[in-house]
């Protein structure tokens, strides 16, 4: 449960009514503990805004980070307009400097809270329903292309590390199938299909999906189950696919340092690179090297809508070459058209002498 992330005396600053949408993200709707932990977190930011009004301080220049918000109960929720929302977003961005991604995750905590208090008969009005989020700046996903990966994963099937077949199947199953760190981290050997053509892993809101494997992804799973599998019970006793040194489940932290050391050897690991980019970096090979199609890379990546999926149709300036290159008017030859202006006046100057009888 979130209490797990959120102290059990900070769980006890929440309202009730707090809590009883802590309970049915998690037991109605599954979301994941890390994903409620959030939504209280940005529900706390809120509510102790609006304590902040109550109680006559400026949150631009009076420190709120500790005041308390447990006395905000429905009656005051049902007392808030869009403009306090407004004010709240304002806040955001002149005193806490938010960016405008994180001020549209908020306003997005705000609208689910709301929207729940809506369909539970508690709210009769949704404050943030008329409320557009802050425009963000569209950037590209940073990705490694197909020669970087190549050689990213060259560096470490070379490496003299006693763990190199667990990482390169690591990195494997990154770069070929678009996981995520938390769904890696939490494959278990049983989630491997007899015939060794799937895995079942564990995505956001605690969705399960199957991801198919190819032979790539086969080969490095066989070669490092040959020392996973190899019999000494401490490894045994583990359910985990992949194992830390100290024969544990391995953990995230592992994996990033572990990527990290790899991308610096390999001399890849630029500003913003990250273990993420790795499933970036999938997605991108994919659609634009495989052709695979968008609505099937959305399935691949568990994506719920479609438009996170299109961040990954972003073209590369090769693409945008090649395309130009094709315009059927591409083979057209250059002609000097002033040139052939003059040309084409002096014959019909020419021409006219000639019919009136005109000479020099």
């Amino acid at each position: 449960m979130a209490s797990q992330l959120i102290k059990k005396e900070e769980l006890a600053e929440f309202p009730a009514i707090a809590i009883d949408f802590q309970h049915t993200m998690t037991s109605v709707w599954g979301r994941s503990d890390k994903t409620v932990f959030e939504y209280l977190l940005d529900l706390r930011s809120f509510f102790r805004f609006v304590a902040a009004s109550d109680m006559g301080l400026d949150p631009a220049n009076d420190d709120i980070s500790r005041l308390p918000f447990s006395q905000i109960d429905i009656e005051r929720i049902e007392k808030l307009t869009s403009r306090d929302i407004i004010a709240y977003l304002y806040y955001l961005t002149q005193t806490k400097g938010n960016s405008a991604t994180t001020r549209n995750r908020k306003l997005s905590a705000l609208r689910t809270f709301f929207k729940y208090l809506m369909r539970t008969n508690r709210l009769e009005h949704n404050p943030t329903e008329q409320i557009q989020g802050p425009k963000k700046r569209t950037t590209l996903p940073k990705y490694l292309t197909l020669d970087q990966s190549i050689s990213f994963l060259d560096k470490v099937s070379r490496s003299d590390s006693p763990t190199k077949k667990r990482d390169y199947a690591i990195l494997t199953l990154f770069l070929n199938c678009g996981m995520r760190l938390s769904e890696l981290t939490g494959i278990n050997l049983t989630d491997i299909s007899q015939d060794f053509r799937t895995i079942r892993v564990l995505g956001k809101g605690n969705k399960e999906r199957m991801v198919y494997l190819n032979d790539a992804c086969r080969d490095a799973l066989t070669d490092y189950l040959t020392e996973r599998l190899d019999g000494t019970p401490a490894k045994m006793r583990q359910k985990a696919l992949f194992l830390s040194s100290r024969l544990q489940r391995i953990s995230n932290k592992t994996v990033q340092w572990m990527v990290y050391k790899y991308l610096d050897e390999a001399g890849l690991h630029t500003p913003g690179m990250s273990v993420h980019k790795l499933r970036h970096t999938a997605a991108t090979l994919m659609y634009q090297t495989g052709k695979v199609d968008v609505r099937v890379l959305k399935e691949i990546l568990g994506h719920e809508q479609l438009n996170t999926t299109q961040i990954y149709t972003h073209v590369t300036n090769k693409n945008m070459e090649d395309a130009v290159g094709r315009n059927p008017l591409a083979e057209l030859k250059h002609r000097d058209y002033v040139a052939d202006a003059i040309e084409r006046a002096d014959a019909d100057w020419e021409k006219k002498k000639k019919e009136t009888g005109d000479s020099e």
